[in-house]
């Protein structure tokens, strides 16, 4: 392996001048939403626009600014999309789509902290990615159930067979239940403070279906212990 020269522009080792790996992941994805960015595209490309509905509280300034530099980096890709719609959408290389189980790993294991607070609000793509973190495979045996999520004006499928779950945006045909909500909040309240559905009207959560159905789901996702 040929070193490089101290006088040359290195990108690796700009922060923090290590080749740990470790090191180097946070020069790619550790700066202010970076890795957010990511995670919202985890579930298929996004408009410059819902990206900042997402990621409310980001300027539409950084937002560009992090475009950028992950595009730079080789993690997201623009692409236009055909006509009728021809606008643009920014996705992920398949690179970048290779870190959602770090960023599943890193979530779960935040949240073991005491201080985490499950009640703050989250975006859907967040919250899709929160089921793919904590679903349960060992609760899941024998298990066949479907579900469409609609959160605000975007829907998403749920589906456990074999003990494993589908977690992605997309409709689905003749789903065991749906679950609507304005927000994924008062649908993390269900899911993780287990807060009963019907309970959860006032919030402006719908359900159509099985009850049943929706409640041997909710059983398979549990927030990790406290450390």
């Amino acid at each position: 392996m040929k070193l490089r020269k101290e006088t040359e522009n290195r990108r690796h080792g700009r922060w923090y001048d290590d080749a740990c790996g470790t090191a180097f992941a946070l020069e790619l994805i550790g700066e202010r939403w970076s890795l957010l960015i990511v995670r919202e595209l985890m579930l298929g490309g996004r408009r410059f626009t819902e990206l900042r509905a997402g990621l409310p509280g980001i300027s539409a300034k950084v937002l560009t600014e992090r475009l950028a530099g992950l595009e730079g980096a080789g993690i997201l890709r623009r692409r236009k999309l055909a006509p009728p719609a021809a606008s643009q959408i920014y996705e992920l290389t398949p690179w970048g789509y290779a870190a959602e189980e770090p960023v599943k790993l890193l979530g779960a294991w935040a949240a073991k902290s005491p201080k985490h607070d499950p009640t703050l609000p989250l975006s859907p793509a967040s919250f899709m990615i929160s089921l793919r973190t904590m679903f349960d495979p060992a609760l899941a045996e024998g298990l066949l159930v479907s579900g469409a999520l609609n959160i605000g004006d975007e829907s998403f499928l749920v589906a456990v067979a074999s003990s494993a779950l589908r977690a992605e945006r997309g409709d689905i045909d003749a789903p065991d239940f749906t679950l609507s909500a304005p927000t994924a909040t008062p649908l993390a309240a269900a899911v993780y403070g287990k807060v009963p559905v019907e309970a959860l009207a006032g919030a402006g959560v719908r359900l159509a279906g099985d009850p049943a159905a929706i409640g041997r789901f909710i059983d398979l996702f549990h927030l990790p212990a406290k450390v």
